[in-house]
């Protein structure tokens, strides 16, 4: 037996894995991964992967990044931990400056959370605590977004509509209003992202003027749906809404989980719009993949709403165990470092132009609908039929035939249902890029193979047969 199979073994006697049909690996091998460097994972037995996908969309400068590795190095020696209610420690504290003087003006405290979906609950429960604080009680619904996702808590379920996450936990979920998505994928032909956007826009303006007075807060992802399948729409569509919650009186928060610290072209989404939301939720990048730790910015405004006196219970009574965490935060400085020191945002426009580059060609593959880019995010949709964008049912599982070529070529995509997608660590090389745009085009071409009557070469001139 080797190395990799016995690992598996061990882990599959033991182990229940996220997001997984744990059945699945009865015909599907586990990767066993022994250590990491830069964009590559390693296996027990030498083969190497290239990670398209950050580890799940946390890693921004590569494995095992040394001056990460040593911030962390130099914290554990001095403090590994400590109780952030009545205590407080250097790392936390230069953290939150430093995140204030990055993002948009006017957030100015900021509260830690675990993790992403953590930080969501943070968000959402600081938002109807502040309608009773200011003596209106009514204000306590949310509106989302369809096809969005938060995360896989309760309240997080909540306010996303991918059902795939959703259905099944229905009867524990929250009463929100779920407005259409200004997802451009759905745009009529000739129509431009900022006049789709402008358009969809119309359906929050209705929402919003008929219930404002029962809704505490907005909730979005800017610019990108990821979970949803990596849809993305105009950066007016924010701007629309920033004006439209100032005028109804509602909180707009923004979940920049997975599209803050540069994915997007700029450092946060919200710049693209000109806007400062009332909250700013922020994970993944956060630690440069190392670490759970996540910020939720808010205004002075909000935070003088609980400023009173302990008698009055109108104190914000939310925490985790491992709030602040100072190796996290110390993981954190050393990426915010690096993006300070190194034109990361300037670097990844580059990178961002080769990935369109790469894979160019595959706006003409006759099962592909669209290739679509949002900075160092880029998505190619598998449809069953081009014309229509009929999508292929969900039980064909064409996405799975994808990873698995990948894995074969030595390149981990993990594809949403039929939507391949790249989000790479920044540290990535346009060789690299070169690379997983060739496996795609591969796997692509393999999951898509039984769908067309007549030999793909002969419709398709990029195709190569990889068997």
């Amino acid at each position: 037996m080797g190395l990799n199979a016995e690992w598996m073994q061990r882990d599959l006697a033991v182990l229940w894995h996220p997001c997984t049909q744990m059945k699945d690996h009865e015909r599907l091998p586990l990767v066993p991964i022994r250590r990491g460097e830069g964009i590559w994972l390693e296996d027990f037995e030498g083969k190497r992967y290239l990670d398209a996908v950050s580890s799940w969309w946390v890693n921004v400068f590569g494995h095992a990044n040394p001056r990460i590795n040593q911030r962390i190095k130099d914290q554990v020696d001095q403090l590994e931990h400590v109780i952030l209610a009545g205590f407080s420690h250097q790392p936390v504290i230069e953290l939150s400056e430093r995140l204030v003087a990055m993002t948009p003006a006017g957030l100015e405290r900021v509260f830690y959370a675990d993790n992403g979906s953590s930080c969501i609950e943070v968000a959402l429960k600081m938002s109807h605590h502040y309608w009773l604080n200011v003596g209106k009680p009514e204000k306590k619904r949310f509106v989302t977004l369809s096809n969005s996702y938060h995360g896989e808590t309760v309240a997080a379920m909540s306010v996303g509509d991918v059902a795939l996450f959703t259905d099944t936990y229905k009867a524990l979920l929250l009463d929100t209003l779920k407005v259409p998505s200004p997802d451009c994928y759905h745009r009529p032909e000739g129509v431009s992202w900022e006049d789709h956007s402008r358009l969809m826009f119309g359906h929050m303006e209705q929402a919003l003027a008929e219930h404002h007075r029962e809704i505490a807060a907005v909730i979005v992802e800017p610019l990108i749906q990821g979970a949803g399948g990596m849809r993305m729409y105009h950066p007016v569509y924010l701007k629309l809404l920033r004006e439209a919650c100032d005028r109804y009186g509602v909180h707009l928060i923004h979940d920049e989980i997975a599209v803050g610290f540069g994915r997007t072209g700029t450092m946060f989404a919200c710049e693209q719009a000109g806007i400062t939301p009332d909250f700013l939720c922020l994970s993944k990048a956060l630690t440069g993949g190392y670490l759970p730790l996540a910020a939720c910015l808010t205004t002075d405004r909000i935070y003088q709403a609980f400023y009173d006196d302990y008698s009055t219970l109108r104190a914000f009574l939310h925490s985790h165990s491992y709030t602040g965490n100072p190796l996290a935060c110390a993981a954190a400085l050393a990426t915010l470092d690096i993006f300070e020191s190194d034109r990361v945002i300037e670097n990844n426009r580059r990178l961002a132009a080769r990935m369109a580059q790469a894979t160019a060609h595959l706006a003409d593959h006759p099962q592909v609908a669209e290739v679509r880019q949002t900075g160092m995010v880029l998505a190619i949709e598998m449809v069953q039929n081009k014309v229509s964008k009929t999508p292929y049912p969900w039980q064909e599982r064409r996405g799975l035939k994808v990873f698995e070529h990948a894995l074969s070529r030595g390149a981990l995509l993990r594809p949403l249902g039929s939507v391949v997608y790249f989000l790479p660590p920044y540290v990535i090389t346009e060789e690299q890029i070169d690379f997983l745009a060739e496996v795609a085009s591969e796997g692509i071409d393999i999951a898509t193979r039984d769908s067309v009557s007549i030999p793909l070469g002969d419709r398709y001139p990029g195709f190569r047969d990889p068997g």
